[in-house]
């Protein structure tokens, strides 16, 4: 389906200071794309940028990928995990990196890596295993035009203030007011730029824009996929967070994920609180 850039959009875009991919994920993309690619330069130019390589090692030898050994060097965890598992990971890492560390951005990093950790559980959860590395990618990638937009404005926490009391939905004909465009739009925009794949790309694009959306054909079979186990993950960590399962967001999008993936209310408590169990052992 794609998505949809007014010019008023097109215009504030041109001015903001989107993030660019880093010289090593535009090297490691087009080695991969080559018909037979050659691991070793893709591990050497990982490991050749030290904030990469160091994040990379960090979350494979992470509870999350559950390895007995732990995995010391690049090279290593390429031959271990395969290019198609440590590809969608290195974008990942390489986008917190290349927004730096800055203090003010610490929360809504630990927070993210919190998303993207529950989306990977809940992706082998709902046996949607082929999705896992995508599910961890989207976790982190589906806000990070936050980030951007707090950089960008000084007065945009006075908006996340707002969707942390209603939602973010609450707040989305203010955001559009105030600056003309919104986080979703800016983190897709990114995911763009950072050549993601499309479907994800997409994903982020809807993730507050759900109604009607699981019948609309807006989004692929992949993409509804992506979007409910985002969902369930954003309402795993506020679940973890408040410790109270009232959250608007997934309110507004339970009845359609439910379906998707053919659970009964009973079926949801139980696969919530393996989430959170799961989630508290990381």
């Amino acid at each position: 389906m794609g998505i949809t850039i007014t010019a008023q959009e097109k215009a504030i875009l041109q001015k903001v200071a989107i993030p660019p991919r880093p010289e090593a994920l535009i090297k490691i993309g087009e080695e991969a794309k080559k018909p037979e690619p050659d691991v070793s330069v893709i591990a050497s130019t990982i490991s050749a940028d030290v904030g990469i390589s160091a994040a990379v090692l960090q979350v494979v030898n992470s509870p999350v990928f559950r390895r007995s050994k732990e995995i010391q060097s690049i090279q290593q965890a390429v031959m271990t995990l395969g290019l198609k598992r440590l590809l969608p990971l290195v974008k990942s890492v390489a986008l917190k990196t290349s927004m730096g560390s800055a203090e003010q951005l610490a929360d809504f990093w630990d927070t993210a890596s919190k998303i993207a950790n529950a989306a990977s559980i809940s992706a082998d959860l709902l046996n949607k295993t082929a999705l896992k590395d995508h599910a961890y990618m989207l976790g982190l990638f589906h806000n990070a035009g936050i980030p951007v937009m707090i950089m960008e404005y000084d007065d945009y926490r006075d908006i996340i203030a707002m969707a942390e009391e209603g939602g973010w939905q609450s707040v989305a004909d203010e955001e559009r007011t105030r600056y003309g465009t919104s986080y979703t739009t800016m983190s897709a925009v990114l995911a763009q730029k950072w050549k993601l794949p499309a479907v994800m790309v997409e994903t982020i694009y809807y993730q507050q824009d759900v109604e009607g959306l699981y019948t609309s054909g807006e989004l692929s079979a992949t993409g509804l996929d992506l979007m409910s186990i985002l969902k369930l993950a954003r309402h795993g960590v506020h679940y973890e967070k408040t410790n109270s399962a009232a959250d608007t967001e997934w309110e507004a999008v339970e009845d359609a994920v439910l379906e998707r993936f053919d659970l009964t209310d009973a079926d949801m408590e139980t696969l919530r609180e393996q989430l959170v169990e799961k989630m508290s052992e990381q």
